[in-house]
């Protein structure tokens, strides 16, 4: 695999004088000559101190890249960069909207980032344009993981081996032409919609659930207001609504909708974003059930309406195009893609985001606040009605794992 490691021809230093670089100039020839510790004296050894990525060779290089990054960092910016801080990351849907912003930004945060793509080709192309894009203190590893085939995600949750995830960002989304009378359906059979935005990463969560980090590891689930019937958005055409779960559970990997009714574009997405709130709900409830992973917070947010992005690609490209000018331009409802990646990302890191079970939101338009909307308009809000059913949750998530057939997990 191609892994994009460190690139200091990025780093772009400003107000540094002569003589602050003098002052630091022992720290950083120190931090220099104990990059030999991990170099092959001879023959191939293993590093002294234990890394927890994927392979032996790029533990080498990682550590001796991470040395001298935290020396240039103090070398030129008096603040050497803290390896305890440095989290494992992992985001579907890094290669566009949100994810790939919020990619950038943990990047450029020094955290290490798995670039979960449907793609090689585009996990690839997200390196190259994050390399290009941040100042490179972390490494970035594309890798191919395609929501809408099982094959391929237990091929991906293989293919990164033992290493320890600290925050796993289930991110990626679609939402299908709402116009659309024929059903898509993934590569396993199930409706393409749901499939990706939640059975996808269900599965997903539950392969890679031994390998996130016990002790304060972050499970981050994009949903959306639109799972409330009570929002603006959700409130608009067929609303989300899961009933007692009759296509899940008479039809199998076949169902056209959760609730056995005939398939329908848009109540498709906002039913998706419904499942991943009780999923995000129940997970969190049962990783406390169990002493090995109460350590483990899982929590959902709402992004915000978002239309200047490919997410929107199969919808009548002209009413998108109107649909982003009023939403963005004249009712001033929509959020932009960077302000979504820093949400996430704010989720993903910040210990103001370290709670079980809860999901965040904001008013519409809240992008115009930066980064000082979190933790002020973008905060813990109510979940529909539907959301707080509990037993439904529960049963939801039983009958998704026969659906999706055996796992690593067992609460």
């Amino acid at each position: 695999k191609k892994i994009w490691k460190f690139d200091f021809t990025t780093l772009q230093p400003q107000g540094i004088s002569k003589i602050m670089i003098l002052q630091r100039l022992p720290f950083f020839l120190l931090c220099c000559s104990s990059v030999t510790a991990f170099q092959p004296q001879g023959r191939p050894c293993r590093p002294k101190t234990e890394l927890n990525v994927v392979e032996t060779a790029v533990n080498r290089r990682m550590a001796i890249q991470s040395t001298i990054a935290s020396a240039l960092s103090f070398l030129l910016y008096g603040e050497p960069a803290s390896a305890e801080s440095v989290k494992t990351i992992v985001i579907t849907g890094a290669n566009s909207g949100i994810g790939f912003e919020a990619a950038k930004k943990l990047a450029a945060d020094g955290h290490r980032i798995v670039l979960a793509c449907r793609s090689l080709e585009k996990a690839n192309s997200a390196a190259e344009r994050i390399k290009d894009a941040t100042i490179a203190k972390s490494s970035l590893i594309p890798v191919e993981c395609n929501l809408a085939s099982l094959k391929s995600i237990r091929k991906f949750a293989s293919e990164i081996g033992n290493m320890d995830i600290d925050v796993l960002c289930l991110n990626a989304g679609l939402s299908m032409n709402t116009d659309d009378k024929e059903i898509k359906r993934t590569e396993d059979g199930f409706e393409l919609t749901v499939g990706i935005n939640h059975l996808g990463h269900f599965y997903l969560s539950d392969l890679l659930l031994p390998k996130i980090n016990k002790q304060n590891g972050r499970i981050v689930v994009t949903a959306s207001g639109v799972h409330d019937p009570e929002s603006p958005g959700g409130g608009v055409g067929k609303t989300a609504s899961l009933g007692n779960l009759r296509g899940f559970e008479e039809d199998g990997p076949l169902f056209e909708m959760v609730d056995g009714a005939a398939y329908n574009g848009d109540k498709a997405y906002k039913d998706s974003k419904l499942c991943n709130v009780l999923f995000t709900r129940e997970l969190q409830m049962r990783l406390l059930a169990n002493d090995s992973t109460k350590g483990i917070t899982a929590n959902s947010f709402s992004p915000g309406l978002i239309t200047s992005t490919n997410f929107f690609r199969y919808q009548n490209p002209v009413f998108s195009k109107v649909f982003g000018v009023v939403a963005t331009n004249i009712a001033r409802v929509a959020e932009t893609p960077e302000w979504g990646g820093l949400s996430l990302a704010y989720m993903a890191t910040s210990p103001d985001t370290n709670t079980q079970g809860e999901y965040y939101i904001s008013p519409p338009g809240s992008s115009k606040y930066g980064e000082a909307a979190f933790g002020k308009e973008f905060c813990v809000g109510p979940v529909s009605k539907e959301a707080q059913d509990d037993a439904k949750a529960k049963k939801a998530l039983g009958i998704e794992r026969k659906t999706c057939g055996p796992n690593y997990i067992d609460f």
